[in-house]
This record gives C-alpha cells, sequence and structure tokens, in this order.
C-alpha cells in the first residue's frame, strides 16, 4: 500500500491543488485498500471453509468448522489490512501539493 501510494503521489497532489480536502485523500486511499482487503479475507474464509475435510486431521482441540477461530482470523486479518492502509494514507494526506507536483 505505501509502495502504491507514492507511485501516486502526484495525483494526489493534483486531487490536494484542485480543491480535495485531506480527509478526502484518506478516506479515498482507506477505501480502495480495505475493498480488496476484504475481498480477499472473504474469499480466504471461504476458501478454508471449502478446505475443512482435508484440514481435520491437523487441528487438536477445536473442530474444522469452528466459526469463533474463523471470526478471529478473519478481525486479525482486517485489523492488520486497516493498519497497513492507515500510515500511508495519512502520509498522503499531509501532502503539499506543490511539493507533490515537483516530485517527478
Amino acid at each position: 500500500m505505501s509502495y502504491g501510494v507514492n507511485q501516486r503521489t502526484t495525483e494526489i497532489g493534483i486531487r490536494m491543488a484542485v480543491g480535495a480536502q485531506p480527509k478526502d485523500v484518506l478516506k479515498l486511499i482507506l477505501r480502495e485498500g480495505l475493498v480488496v482487503a476484504v475481498i480477499g479475507t472473504l474469499l480466504g474464509v471461504c476458501g478454508a471453509f471449502a478446505l475443512t475435510r482435508f484440514f481435520s486431521g491437523l487441528l487438536f482441540g477445536v473442530s474444522a468448522g469452528d466459526p469463533g477461530i474463523y471470526l478471529s482470523a478473519a478481525s486479525l486479518l482486517l485489523i492488520v489490512a486497516i493498519a497497513a492502509c492507515f500510515w500511508p494514507a495519512r502520509r498522503a494526506s499531509t501532502v503539499q501539493p506543490l511539493e507533490a507536483l515537483r516530485y517527478e
């Protein structure tokens, strides 16, 4: 996410120069990152649920279809994704338009 924001510094500078507020830039970057994270988490949970029969022999003390495990793993992944999106988005929202346009 950080690399993508660095690549889009000029675009973000133009948005800020045209009138975008820092909160708008923050929401834009967070939305883009979280859409990917939510889709990936849903696909991963569905894939894990589909493979429960194969993994049931490897688990001890918990059933393969335990919803608490799925919920906690998905929550942890989404929290990490939010943190991975928030710091670059915050940095991008503080970019000065003139510095961003000079960046290249």
